[in-house]
């Protein structure tokens, strides 16, 4: 299955993808107000909203890095990013609890405006600013670990310098959101979710299928494996696995990016199944 996939073929999964995209985009961009931009009327699907969010906490950092440090013997090796997965479940609990019903009572766009209210303009500029600061670092990492992969197994082949892919994938980037805005965020954060997901299915899959196992041979495999620990406790709050130190990492990191742009979005009509929530 690996040997078949050739730099042409890479290419052109990912010119499908972005194809669908653009789709999307331009599905989603036919009201242009700034209504729609900003805010998607709102009326985004909750439940596009709630799937888009799974893929909003993974990246290809998550995708990449964290299965390679599994062997190693610093921070999140063996299964003890698990511990930190737990920590989003308390995060998003958080935001569903707590800060969502801040959102629709004070009707804000976003947490910066809850600011605003409470601590006056110079709070809402500092916490806007380190946002969009953490915000601007966080992507560029992500973008420069995504392009590296497209350099190394696509672009070498070709002769395509590195920046050349760098410029090209922003405009990518750009392409299918400068219009449609919010409305056209939501959809796609559900599409890239569910090829996140399904990428993992069929990495797994290859996988298995190159050890030659099934399924429950690959459980098996990894239960007897000495990396399949999740919980650390026995070095206490020294060992940067500590179950508390990993969990509360986690619960945090979630509700300290669970207030993007998407969140408030979702429409007040009340209604049976066929209705946004």
């Amino acid at each position: 299955m690996l040997q078949s996939l050739t730099p042409g073929l890479i290419l052109g999964i990912v010119a499908l993808y972005f194809a669908v995209l653009m789709a999307v985009s331009y599905w989603t961009s036919k009201d242009t107000g700034n209504a729609s931009f900003f805010l998607a009327n709102r009326e985004s699907p909750w439940y596009l909203v709630a799937f888009g969010m799974i893929g909003a906490s993974l990246s290809g950092v998550t995708f990449i890095s964290i299965p390679g440090v599994v062997g190693g013997t610093g921070k999140n090796m063996d299964f003890s990013y698990l511990q930190v997965v737990f920590g989003y479940l308390v995060g998003y609990l958080v935001i569903a609890t707590v800060l969502m019903p801040l959102y629709y009572r004070l009707q804000l766009t976003s947490i910066y405006g809850y600011l605003e209210k409470r601590f006056g303009f110079r709070s809402y500029q500092t916490g806007a600013a380190f946002f969009l600061l953490s915000r601007t670092i966080g992507a560029a990492f992500r973008l420069y670990l995504v392009a590296s992969v497209l350099q190394v197994f696509v672009m070498d082949e070709w002769g395509i310098p590195f920046a050349l892919t760098v410029l090209i994938t922003i405009l990518l980037i750009w392409t299918y959101t400068f219009r449609g805005g919010i409305r056209t965020i939501v959809y796609t954060d559900a599409l890239q979710t569910f090829c996140m997901l399904l990428a993992v299915i069929l990495t797994i899959l290859a996988i298995g299928q190159s050890l030659d196992l099934g399924l429950g041979g690959l459980i098996a495999e990894i239960r007897s494996s000495e990396y399949s620990q999740v919980f650390f406790f026995a070095n206490g709050w020294s060992d940067p696995n500590n179950f508390f130190k990993q969990f509360f990492a986690g619960a945090l990191i979630t509700i300290g990016s669970g207030h993007d742009a998407k969140e408030p979005q979702l429409s007040n009509h009340r209604g049976g199944p066929e209705e946004h929530v």
